[in-house]
């Protein structure tokens, strides 16, 4: 018979990602490992596939957790930036990125939750919730059995989509993390040109919207895919769409496997937090709008989710507690969701660039020194080519 520690709990965490773990993480630190905090995930997080393709800023990881070079698939210098044509404009940073091996990055923040008294049970799926007189009652299903749980705080930290908390009237118009999903798919492929410390991007028409991308792996496998905004109107499936793409411009390719899902690209100014419910990750609407990476935005949504969640707990008072759950939006804003909330306005002039654009600015750019090719004369070069953008996104340049 499978057991819990406890069937009463201070904050119960659902959602096994780089939020939730995060989370769990700094809840297990602040609370003195008091055994009160339980991480729940329906599967256990290192268990592959993982939907990612695992490119993070060196700098910004380091700031929320120290790298370890046991997780590392290797280190990037750079980006191509590629047009329609093949030109590419080329952004050069020694050792500006990691790339990350998502499964054991999550089994370390894992490990390092037990270590923090986090009681984690990666077998356990929340069926559930309801809203008690204090706190939340849980309903969990490990294999066939069935359990009821209670938490004074929970954070849902599930992804997008709004399954656990939809329909509850205390959490009316509480952030649902699916304003803009968008469509993505990607296939580890072996066979393809490209070199181990640089991402290539992919720009224009072929991905209405969105964009295309290689990231490195091993230095043979790589991820190649690409995303689409969510009014794309593709002519054919998009796992078909990817198998035409890669044998069009990579014959040689072998297609090991293909995985796909949605992306959660929106950024409202929604509440994050309600009646003692916290949203970190996916569920909270933490993605870059536009790069679409979610990896360390998710590590800093749950360091900040946890961090309320701690003075919640400790707060006298329910005024006090309103006001702590009001701040989470304030915070999240003042670190990042100001920056995503001017990117997503900015979003449907970018996507009105015509092929022939690109083009021209990456053939100008591709003919300029190494170090001159700087992210801003990148991003300014293809305005240039387009100036109705820039008139378009004034709000968002200004």
């Amino acid at each position: 018979m499978t057991c819990f520690r406890s069937n009463s709990y201070k904050v119960v965490i659902c959602g096994a990602g780089p939020a939730g773990l995060m989370a769990a993480y700094q809840l297990g630190k602040l609370t003195g490992g008091a055994g009160q905090i339980l991480l729940l995930d329906k599967k256990e997080p290192w268990k592959e596939p993982i939907f990612c393709a695992e490119a993070v800023s060196t700098h910004r990881l380091n700031d929320l957790w120290p790298i370890d070079e046991s997780w590392v698939r290797g280190s990037l210098s750079g980006i191509y930036f590629t047009s329609p044509k093949g030109y590419k404009a080329e952004f050069y940073s020694k050792d500006c990125g990691r790339l990350l091996d998502r499964s054991k990055f999550h089994h370390a923040i894992a490990d390092a939750c037990v270590e923090a008294g986090v009681e984690c049970r990666f077998d356990a799926l929340v069926k559930s919730i309801e809203k008690a007189e204090k706190g939340w009652n849980l309903n969990v299903q490990v294999g066939g059995e069935k359990f009821l749980l209670s938490a004074e705080a929970f954070i849902d930290a599930s992804g997008p989509g709004c399954r656990l908390t939809r329909g509850i009237p205390c959490l009316e118009g509480i952030e649902s993390g699916d304003t803009d999903l968008e469509p993505g798919i990607f296939a580890v492929a072996e066979g393809i040109e490209h070199e181990r410390d640089h991402i290539d991007l992919l720009y224009g028409s072929e991905f209405e919207g969105g964009y295309g991308w290689i990231f490195p792996r091993d230095g043979k496998e790589v991820n190649v895919g690409f995303v689409l905004s969510k009014d794309a109107k593709p002519d054919m499936p998009l796992r078909e769409k990817l198998k035409h793409f890669i044998a069009t411009h990579y014959p040689n390719a072998k297609i090991k496997a293909i995985y796909g899902g949605m992306i959660a690209c929106g950024q409202s100014d929604k509440p994050l937090a309600k009646c003692g419910l916290f949203k970190a990750g996916d569920a909270a609407s933490c993605v870059n709008p536009l790069s679409r990476s979610g990896i360390v935005e998710a590590l800093l949504s749950g360091k900040i989710t946890a961090e309320a969640v701690h003075e919640w707990l400790n707060a006298t008072d329910d005024g006090a507690r309103a006001r702590i759950e009001a701040s989470v939006l304030d915070r999240w804003m003042a670190k990042l969701g100001k920056s995503h909330l001017q990117i997503a306005r900015a979003k449907p002039g970018l996507a009105k660039i015509k092929d022939e654009q690109f083009d021209k600015a990456a053939m100008r750019l591709s003919k300029l020194p190494r170090e001159k090719q700087t992210l801003l004369r990148i991003f300014w070069a293809v305005l240039w080519s387009c100036p109705s953008v820039i008139w378009k996104m004034r709000s968002f340049l200004h």
